[in-house]
């Protein structure tokens, strides 16, 4: 039950990525598609880069949850650990997807002089997909940090009002 929502936040993130793509349209030209590409850099540098700043904040924050969780009067099931570690796991990919998203955003656009057909319409839909995905999977990242941080906080708190 708890993985499912991750799924369906990223599923939705997905679908709306897929959606805007659609809403773009057809690539019929190189040089649309460079400019295509010139305008999701300007755009995508900055999410590349609080995305990347995210993870490495979230992954630093799951190593404070397990010292609190080792050192807590409440004894952690398997499950706690278990999120800490999908929570971390989702982190570090996210982490690595902003990376790669950032230096595929650098590659000098139309600097290039012999190029093969089509191929600044492939590089802006790796792109446009690597945004996408980057940005499904830091939506995965916070709807499990979520899930976890309330499995702690029922363990830790009295009553069954969490």
């Amino acid at each position: 039950m708890k993985n499912i929502s991750v799924y369906l936040m990223s599923g939705l993130i997905i679908l709306i990525g897929i959606g805007a793509r659609f809403a773009i349209g057809n690539i019929y030209s190189e040089a649309e598609a460079t400019n295509l590409i010139q305008a999701l850099t300007g755009t995508g540098l900055y999410l590349g880069s609080a995305i990347a700043g995210a993870s490495a904040t979230t992954l630093a924050l799951m190593l404070t949850l397990l010292g609190l969780t080792r050192q807590a009067e409440a004894d952690f099931d398997y499950d706690v650990y278990k999120s800490i570690s999908q929570v971390a796991w989702l982190s570090t990919i996210s982490l690595v997807g902003a990376v790669i998203l950032l230096l595929m955003l650098v590659l000098p656009v139309g600097e290039f002089d012999k190029m093969p057909d089509g191929w600044y319409r492939i590089m802006y839909e790796v792109i446009f997909a690597q945004t996408v995905v980057v940005c499904a999977l830091l939506v995965a990242t916070v709807v499990r940090l979520f899930l976890a941080i309330r499995h702690v906080i029922s363990r830790i708190t009295p009553g069954e009002d969490v």
